[in-house]
């Protein structure tokens, strides 16, 4: 009788998973929807094969066809998985990951952009107007409120409000069109 095949040290595991483990990758390619899944297949074979081997008691005659039923029994079982999750592919639904076409990456970044240039042109306000539009419009407050807050007339809020936006919009479109601050 031939003894069990064993191995202990990682360079004969090493050797072992090179042997072997092309043609299994290439048996699960052929049975599984995708290559990662074939790689996580392989890896389950292989971790399956290592621990077990000792204490299966399988000559080294018997061992190629062991790895094989171990390959096939995790190929049945991934599908027997995959039978009760429903899956596509991810180039079907790539168009519409995002729930809204505002939150697109491309449409992300064109914000971002747009924020930044805006930040950068209200750096051109003073102190003030800038305070103003800061409570006028992240904070939602009236004019009125924003008078009572900053200790000016409500005429002169209003009215500083109308300027600092006038500027704003000469300030932000020449910066469009490539000037300066």
């Amino acid at each position: 009788m031939q003894q069990p095949y064993m191995v202990h040290s990682r360079g004969e595991d090493a050797e072992f998973y090179q042997q072997y483990a092309p043609a299994i990758f290439a048996y699960l390619l052929r049975n599984v929807a995708s290559r990662e899944d074939a790689e996580d297949l392989l890896l389950d074979v292989f971790m399956a094969v290592l621990e077990k081997r000792s204490s299966a008691k399988v000559d080294e005659q018997r061992l190629p066809s062991w790895i094989w039923a171990v390959a096939r029994n995790k190929v049945v079982d991934y599908h027997r998985r995959s039978k009760h999750r429903a899956s596509i592919q991810l180039f079907t639904v790539e168009d519409s990951l995002y729930e809204s076409e505002e939150q697109a990456p491309e449409r992300v970044a064109l914000r971002n952009e747009e924020y930044h240039k805006l930040n950068m042109t209200l750096q051109g306000l003073s102190e003030l107007q800038r305070e103003i539009i800061r409570l006028r419009f992240g904070h939602g407050l009236s004019c009125g409120e924003i008078a009572t807050i900053i200790k000016k007339s409500e005429g002169a809020v209003r009215m500083t409000l109308h300027r600092t936006l006038k500027l704003l919009r000469t300030l932000y479109t020449r910066n469009e069109k490539g000037g300066t601050l």
